[in-house]
């Protein structure tokens, strides 16, 4: 995300990073742009603070983020599960709040992010957090925070969704007689491809669907598996989300 930022002109001198366990990328990253890593008196009170941890990891960390903030900052949050309420206890200093979920595509431009803001995030700090959310791809600002852990559950988990179809998809195509390694880079192809054709159109899914489907041809005989109830890829898929979406809720405590 911090890449994308800076693509767009966020200046390198702008942005402090803390992180107590950097990777080799995030140091490599802030040597080469002259970004502050862990200095030892980080400036207190920016505008916005961008929190991206683990859920599990806000306890540890809440104290130290709480005496970084001011009345002025907002604070971006990327941490599944975890509510605006649950952000507050913890960070009593935190006024203006932006609930958000990125995925993993972010990291190429390409992602999709959902976002709730609390009352108190005024519309400056709406139009600053959109446009940094929307340098890492789409951004969808839904009306009520408690559409937030469906977000999670189709567009944060969605990615690993489509690489287990990729996963499964050669597996097929190894199963009925390709060489492994053809069927693999076919599979990574064709979902590759068929996304492409997906950002690139206007026209619905179905649609797409559709005009590749020949009646009574090849498709059409490989859709009628996929679509049989009660096990459709459509059912498995509903199912799916909504265990993502019921953990997005436990971690919430």
């Amino acid at each position: 995300m911090l890449e994308g930022w800076l693509a767009v002109g966020m200046s390198p001198q702008g942005v402090t990073v803390i992180d107590p366990r950097p990777s080799e990328a995030m140091t490599r990253l802030c040597n080469e742009r002259g970004i502050a890593l862990n200095p030892t008196n980080p400036p207190a009170a920016p505008e916005v603070l961008v929190l991206g941890i683990k859920p599990q990891g806000l306890e540890e960390a809440a104290p130290q983020v709480n005496a970084l903030l001011g009345p002025q900052t907002v604070v971006v949050s990327i941490l599944a599960g975890k509510t605006i309420d649950n952000l507050r206890s913890r960070m009593p200093a935190a006024t203006a709040i932006v609930r958000t979920i990125p995925n993993l595509p972010a990291s190429i431009g390409r992602g999709a992010t959902g976002a709730a803001s609390s009352p108190e995030v005024t519309e400056a700090q709406r139009l600053i957090t959109d446009a940094l959310l929307r340098s890492n791809g789409v951004v969808e600002w839904v009306a009520s925070e408690d559409l937030i852990d469906a977000v999670t559950g189709l567009s944060g988990s969605g990615p690993a969704y489509v690489f287990h179809l990729v996963e499964c998809l050669a597996e097929a195509g190894a199963a009925a007689g390709l060489p492994a390694d053809l069927a693999q880079r076919l599979a990574r192809a064709t979902v590759a491809g068929a996304g492409e054709l997906l950002h690139q159109s206007d026209l619905p899914p179905e649609t797409l669907r559709q005009n590749v489907t020949s009646p009574g041809g090849t498709t059409a005989a490989a859709l009628q598996v996929l679509m049989a109830e009660p096990n459709s890829l459509k059912a498995l898929m509903r199912e799916a989300v909504a265990a993502a979406k019921h953990r997005a809720e436990e971690l919430s405590g």
